[in-house]
């Protein structure tokens, strides 16, 4: 079985990619299912969020605790020299749609959000964005999954019952990551079909990001001198996104701003899941 997981784990790209398509085929050929699979799509997001939260040994960090420098080149990348590029993006391309770029900032650079949304749009932005359902997603989607996974770890520790539960959950992040893409890609396609504007708008964007992150991962490791297999966790986690995490939160806008933004979303996941088979193949080769 351990066999099998790690063949599921060293496939998951293309797993993934697969169930992006089959959502497409789906959503296409049937389109009245679209609001079934919506349904469904919190759901999986919760489970999804639950299962991550599960791998990461909270209780045992003090005993691991990672490097400073890594800690430090990646709050170098993430919170300094991805914003920079971020903003250069988006003035070179002088988005001005709101939802758009609410979109975009969304997947980019969340944690500045309410800054970058002052710098293009003016201080009133704030004002129209309501905050409160943000708050709902962000409860429902991180906070609650990550007590329920702490609650888990702790029980694990005292019942074989609960550890055997908590040893079952490792299989569920690629599952679920999988059945996210599907029904969001399923619920949405006909959405995105409808205007594709949208889409050949923020696509170079998400082209030039996702080719031009990786060495900003790279570079801030450099700046600390790491070794080359940190060097290269630093190049995919500086240009993995995980945009479906945030997606409850686009689902919280306005009417008139969700479509919108659940397009660059989507359009943002299948230009990384690309990017990504990508990755596997030339970031090992380039960073020796």
């Amino acid at each position: 079985m351990q066999h099998f997981k790690t063949k599921i784990e060293h496939f998951q790209i293309y797993i993934y990619f697969t169930a992006f398509i089959l959502g497409v085929m789906v959503g296409i050929i049937f389109p009245t299912t679209s609001d079934a699979l919506e349904h469904f799509i919190a759901i999986f997001i919760a489970i999804l969020m639950f299962s991550m939260f599960a791998q990461i040994p909270f209780f045992k960090l003090k005993k691991n605790v990672l490097s400073l420098k890594y800690i430090l080149a990646l709050i170098l990348a993430n919170f300094v020299f991805i914003p920079i590029f971020v903003y250069i993006l988006i003035s070179i391309f002088n988005i001005n749609s709101t939802a758009i770029l609410i979109g975009l900032l969304f997947i980019l650079q969340i944690l500045l959000l309410p800054l970058f949304l002052t710098l293009f749009l003016g201080k009133d932005m704030l004002v129209i964005v309501d905050i409160q359902p943000f708050i709902k997603s962000f409860v429902t989607f991180i906070i609650v999954p990550l007590l329920l996974a702490l609650i888990l770890q702790l029980a694990s520790k005292a019942s074989h019952m609960m550890s055997r539960t908590l040893t079952a959950t490792s299989w569920l992040p690629e599952l679920f990551m999988a059945l996210v893409l599907f029904t969001v890609v399923g619920s949405q396609i006909n959405k995105i079909i409808n205007d594709l504007s949208i889409v050949t708008t923020v696509a170079p964007i998400f082209i030039i990001f996702i080719t031009i992150a990786p060495f900003i991962g790279f570079l801030s490791g450099k700046c600390f001198h790491l070794k080359t297999p940190i060097l290269r966790t630093l190049a995919f986690s500086a240009s993995t996104r995980n945009a479906l995490v945030i997606l409850p939160l686009a689902l919280s806008l306005p009417d008139y701003w969700v479509t919108i933004t659940t397009t660059v979303i989507i359009t943002q996941v299948l230009i990384e899941l690309l990017g990504e088979l990508i990755y596997i193949k030339i970031i090992p080769k380039l960073i020796k």
